[in-house]
């Protein structure tokens, strides 16, 4: 059978592996509704773009990345810091990878995959993508209902209750437009960055130290318990939801069809991602870097659980504000998160399965997923469960990566798809390396488990 042709522009393009069958383009409600200006400086041009990247990096930041951090800066100091700086750096790889693939075939990830692949690949990718978001709303759900009990005293299972209740937020913001929804996730990014250099400022952290941490060991392969937390590290940071939603929102922006405007636009696209990722290396980094500085150098290696470290900030730290400012960092964190997995869950549900449903039953179903063992961990274990759930959900998403990796690198490499837009030799390369090192550290987590 001959590959379909290349996306055309047309958002009831003709893309499924039957000649009958149609979809609408990806987030149809959303597509083409933001101007580019022609001719316009670069600025501009680069203004008019900028937005997806920053809802991508929330993925980059969510609660998740708050315990493994916090472990791994707690246990072993510094020495992390490179495994952080290498994630992010494969993050704006794979992320430039998903907006070339959105922009020059004019297909998310997962339509993709339902126009290439047979029916049963598309349905297990679909399952492992699916188990994925939930464990990334899990990280949510525990993040958020863990800054509730820091900053008003809630217990965790009524936290937990009340995220149900969140997707009357995120239907609030998408009646509004996507620009708004971009400006409240840029919004409570900015609050996050604050929080944390306010905390650094206050650490006063090692910099020869810091330095020394970016230079990768052999230690963190040779080490298990390191290694479970490098790999945690890479699961919250180079998440696979992002992959699929990054793919549909660079389709939000509404550029010229031609392979001129298209390779601008790819080059906007890289630029705002690149950027936003920047951001989030840094929070990411921080909190590492605050782990570090106030416990690994006390002597508390033993500081894994985000409620552990909000009771000893203050206190270690000397300023009564810290535990203050960083549990409203974790409440901003996990309201950014909850945006970004609704539509991640809206783009794959509509991709593998051309299935729409209302944003708000796809939300709730997803949250309730995500609430139940959430819950049931939490009654049998108590606090600590909700830590140790925590990193296990990052794991698990480190586990999908080479279910979305994967694909994106064969498909961006495709002439027959991309066209003349397709990854350059050394990009593709590049790419293909980055999706053996995260094939690799998965292997090596399994048989360790082994």
């Amino acid at each position: 059978m001959a590959p379909p042709p290349p996306f055309d522009g047309d958002p009831y393009a003709m893309i499924g592996n039957d000649a009958a069958e149609t979809r609408r383009a990806s987030l149809s409600e959303s597509y083409r509704t933001i101007a580019i200006p022609k001719g316009a400086p670069f600025w501009r041009r680069l203004l008019a773009f900028s937005g997806p990247g920053y809802l991508v990096a929330v993925g980059y930041m969510d609660p998740g990345n708050w315990a493994t951090d916090i472990a791994g800066g707690s246990a072993f100091g510094y020495q992390l810091l490179s495994v952080i700086l290498i994630s992010n750096m494969m993050a704006m790889l794979l992320q430039a990878l998903a907006a070339r693939l959105g922009i020059a075939a004019g297909l998310d990830l997962a339509q993709a995959c339902r126009a290439r692949y047979s029916r049963p690949v598309n349905l297990s990718l679909w399952v492992l993508c699916e188990i994925a978001i939930i464990a990334c709303d899990l990280a949510e759900v525990l993040g958020t209902a863990i800054a509730l009990q820091l900053l008003f005293g809630l217990p965790l299972l009524w936290g937990v209750g009340i995220t149900a209740f969140d997707v009357l937020l995120i239907l609030m913001l998408q009646n509004y437009g996507f620009r708004l929804l971009e400006a409240f996730i840029v919004t409570l990014l900015v609050v996050i960055a604050g929080c944390f250099a306010y905390e650094l400022w206050i650490a006063q952290p090692d910099l020869a130290a810091i330095a020394g941490g970016l230079i990768p060991t052999a230690r963190i392969v040779t080490d298990p318990a390191m290694l479970y937390i490098a790999i945690g590290i890479l699961g919250a940071t180079v998440m696979p939801h992002n992959l699929y939603l990054h793919s549909s929102i660079v389709q939000t922006r509404a550029f010229d069809t031609d392979d001129a405007a298209k390779r601008d636009a790819i080059r906007m696209a890289t630029i705002d991602s690149s950027i936003a990722l920047g951001l989030a290396l840094f929070i990411n980094a921080a909190i590492l870097i605050l782990a570090a500085a106030t416990f690994h150098v006390a002597g508390r290696n033993d500081v894994a659980e985000i409620g552990q470290a909000y009771a000893l900030l203050s206190p270690m730290l000397g300023a009564g504000a810290a535990s203050v400012v960083f549990a409203v960092a974790l409440l901003a964190a996990g309201q950014n998160s909850t945006v970004t997995g609704t539509l991640a869950g809206q783009i794959v549900a509509e991709g593998f399965l051309d299935l729409k449903i209302p944003v708000w039953a796809r939300r709730l179903a997803t949250r309730l997923l995500a609430i139940i063992p959430a819950v049931a961990v939490i009654a049998a274990l108590g606090d600590r469960g909700a830590t140790d759930l925590l990193v296990l959900s990052q794991v698990v998403l480190s586990l999908q990566l080479p279910f979305a990796v994967v694909p994106l690198v064969a498909f961006t490499s495709d002439r027959a798809l991309m066209g003349g837009l397709a990854s350059p030799g050394w990009l593709k390369w590049a790419a293909w390396g980055v999706a053996g090192v995260i094939i690799g550290l998965n292997v090596t987590l399994l048989v360790g488990f082994l």
